[in-house]
């Protein structure tokens, strides 16, 4: 069910890991001095979708949907073509699409997602969707005059194969994520230092890549719980 508290589940563990994200992001828009309400808002519901993601629990993916809207408008402002482009084109449509799938797929009742184990044929098409959305993407933001276009087009290739991997619902996601969330560091430490507000992007990135660390670990346990 979708309409709950979805905070009730949270283990002593998620709490500190949440509330320790959300000071870190909050924290930081403090030390940028140029304060944007618009990053710090996309921050925080993005550090609080990835718990949720972590724990299996389809609101991750609702609150993905709103973050990919803000974290749009926030990349189109810097010129991060590719980040605008993903997000909206990509990330908020396949996020979509996994509150669908992942509601279709409870385990045992709960409010926790099935895990499942994705089949050879999906990985072929996991590889060749990649290598070819990635191929496309690179050419339109060329076009655009995209601002740091490899590393955007980087960004692109492990934010596209994380989607696809949390669309099937596989463990794997969280090291896909993991990846695109060091590149996204590089790219926003790239814009920090021509605007000190971008900041908290940094912050709320590294706590990202914190929090999918613990989705791939948590995400193991819930495999093994799951297939016994």
């Amino acid at each position: 069910m979708i309409v709950r508290n979805p905070f009730k589940t949270f283990v002593r563990f998620e709490w500190f890991l949440w509330i320790c994200s959300m000071i870190v992001v909050g924290g930081s828009s403090l030390i940028a001095g140029s304060f944007s309400l618009l990053t710090l808002v996309a921050s925080l519901l993005g550090v609080t979708a990835l718990i949720f993601v972590a724990k299996g629990d389809v609101w991750g993916q609702i609150l993905t949907v709103l973050f990919s809207l803000l974290y749009a408008g926030i990349s189109l402002k810097f010129r991060y073509f590719g980040e605008m482009i993903t997000s909206l084109g990509m990330t908020a449509p396949i996020a979509l699409l996994s509150v669908v799938s992942w509601m279709r797929n409870p385990y045992a009742g709960t409010t926790e997602v099935q895990v499942h184990q994705i089949t050879r044929t999906q990985r072929v098409w996991m590889v060749v969707s990649t290598v070819a959305v990635t191929t496309l993407f690179y050419f339109i933001l060329a076009a655009f005059g995209t601002t740091n276009l490899y590393i955007s087009t980087i960004s692109i290739a492990t934010s596209f194969l994380a989607s696809y991997l949390m669309l099937f619902r596989s463990s794997g996601y969280a090291l896909a994520f993991a990846a695109n969330d060091i590149v996204l560091i590089v790219l926003w430490v790239l814009a920090t230092i021509e605007d000190l507000s971008y900041l908290p992007m940094i912050a709320c990135f590294t706590m990202f890549l914190l929090n999918d660390i613990y989705g791939f670990l948590n995400w193991k346990r819930m495999r093994q719980r799951q297939w016994g």
